[in-house]
């Protein structure tokens, strides 16, 4: 089943569902005649499609709003954090090409503090899955829960088996006890080649796919801390904010100190250019990535 069907089998079956768009169709390309009344285009006014969405929640609608990630976190967040925040309501924000995978678009549309204003707004949660797999695991959970939600779509090719999605779990593979890999959504993959490397250098690997920034496994956070020698995080988002100041509130709420290597953007955008040039100039893939943990180590 892929995004499309999915979403036409949650209307069909719940008519409470409503898939909603700022003119960003490009994963709902050949739902709207299919869902007919349950779809609805506001055209490009983020701001607009959110104050309808907070809403039709509180009629007991459940909208799946789409938009590109850096316009609905950003230009529509009074109307987040206010309509949709205050009240609660259970809409989801479903947000396109976020992060690197925004490519060749430059600063106004990278969305790259997006986690971090998102986690700020106390009833939001933050899902960001690290492939399609991933993705389509997490959606029923994440759409049938009662809070509203960011998701950082991701579209991506599933290259492991990943478990089944838990709220507030993180995902972990291997326990290693050298190097604690903590990373999410575009980056896994290039994590996961990191690992290759690090372990043909005889290095003592544990890869953890955060998922759900928020509610954060702060479990999962905590035994990394404990039982490996360094902890890496790796994102594409801004340093501030995003994955590593997450990791250093939990930590320093536990009274715990850490080895820790972040991977992030620091005081700068990205060069905008195809997926693979972006990760390879910004130093983001698995080979570079390894090779400064090497360096650090």
């Amino acid at each position: 089943m892929n995004y499309e069907e999915l979403l036409e089998k949650l209307v069909n079956e719940d008519d409470r569902y409503v898939v909603m768009t700022a003119e960003n169709r490009a994963a709902i390309r050949n739902l709207p005649p299919k869902i007919a009344k349950n779809f609805i285009d506001t055209g490009i006014t983020e701001a607009t499609m959110i104050g309808m969405a907070a809403g039709l929640a509180s009629r007991g609608r459940i909208p799946i709003t789409h938009a590109l990630a850096t316009f609905l976190t950003m230009r529509a967040f009074e109307f987040v954090r206010t309509d949709v925040g205050i009240s609660g309501a259970p809409v989801k924000l479903v947000g396109a090409v976020p992060g690197f995978l925004s490519e060749a678009n430059g600063p106004t549309h990278q969305a790259i503090e997006d986690v971090s204003i998102m986690r700020g707004i106390p009833p939001m949660n933050v899902f960001c899955p690290a492939d399609i797999d991933d993705m389509m695991l997490g959606l029923d959970t994440v759409f049938a829960d009662e809070n509203p939600w960011y998701i950082r779509f991701n579209n991506l090719k599933s290259v492991v088996e990943h478990e089944p999605f838990e709220i507030g779990k993180a995902e972990v593979f291997g326990s290693g006890t050298d190097v604690a890999i903590l990373t999410y959504g575009t980056l896994f993959n290039e994590a996961l080649e990191a690992v290759r490397i690090l372990e043909e250098s005889e290095f003592s690997i544990r890869l953890i796919n955060m998922r759900s920034l928020k509610p954060v496994d702060e479990e999962a956070i905590l035994s990394a801390a404990e039982e490996c020698e360094m902890i890496v995080t790796l994102e594409d988002h801004f340093l501030t904010g995003g994955l590593y100041s997450i990791l250093s509130e939990v930590l320093v709420k536990n009274r715990i100190a850490a080895n820790v290597l972040p991977f992030a953007l620091e005081n700068k955008w990205f060069k905008p250019a195809l997926l693979k040039d972006v990760l390879d100039y910004e130093g983001f893939t698995g080979a570079k990535i390894a090779k400064k943990i090497i360096s650090k180590f």
